[in-house]
C-alpha cells in the first residue's frame, strides 16, 4: 500500500470547522481535494499531519489562524472620523466598502460614535482558527506530466481557499 509522500497524489475527504472571533465556530460542507503532496503545497499543520498516512486512514488536525488567514492585528482596528463616510452604510458588525478617488476602501465597522467610527482594517478571516477531520481516500504515484503541471502552477488547490 502506498503512503503519502512527495510526488504522490493524494486524495482527501475532508470536513472543516471554523472556530471565530466570538468564540463560536461554524461546520462547514465536506469536501473533497485531489493534489500532489510535497509540490500543491498545504498548510504545515495539515502536511504534517498527512505525511506518511495511507489510505483509509483519518485525522484531526488543528489550523492555527497564521497558517491559514492570518493572525487578527489589533493594531489595525482604528478610530477614523466621520467626514466623507457614507452614514447609512456604517453599520455595527457590518462590512463598509466605498470607492475613494479610484482607491476601495474597506473595513469592518466595530463602534458608531457622534463623530467618529471605530473600524478593523483586518481581512474578515483574520483570527479564525480551524479544525480539519480528513479521510485519504486515495493515494498513487502521480505522473510526470501531473507533476510538471502542479510545478508550473497551472493547478492550485489547497484547503480553506476555495
Amino acid at each position: 500500500m502506498s503512503s503519502v509522500q512527495p510526488e504522490k497524489e493524494v486524495t482527501l475527504k475532508y470536513t472543516m470547522s471554523s472556530h471565530l472571533l466570538d468564540g463560536t465556530s461554524k461546520d462547514h460542507s465536506p469536501e473533497t481535494i485531489t493534489f500532489i503532496y510535497g509540490v500543491e503545497r498545504q498548510v504545515p499543520s495539515l502536511e504534517k499531519a498527512l505525511e506518511g498516512c495511507e489510505a483509509g486512514e483519518r485525522k484531526r488536525v488543528a489550523i492555527p489562524a497564521k497558517e491559514i488567514y492570518g493572525e487578527h492585528d489589533p493594531s489595525l482596528v482604528r478610530e477614523i472620523p466621520k467626514k466623507g463616510l457614507i452614514k447609512q452604510r456604517l453599520v455595527e458588525g457590518q462590512f463598509y466598502r466605498q470607492m475613494k478617488m479610484g482607491t476601495l476602501i474597506s473595513f469592518k465597522v466595530v463602534e458608531v460614535k457622534p463623530r467618529t467610527v471605530v473600524v478593523d482594517f483586518n481581512l474578515p478571516m483574520a483570527g479564525i482558527q480551524v479544525t480539519v477531520d480528513f479521510e485519504v481516500t486515495d493515494v498513487r504515484d502521480a505522473t510526470k506530466k501531473e507533476i510538471e503541471r502542479a510545478m508550473e502552477g497551472q493547478v492550485k488547490k489547497s484547503i480553506g481557499c476555495g
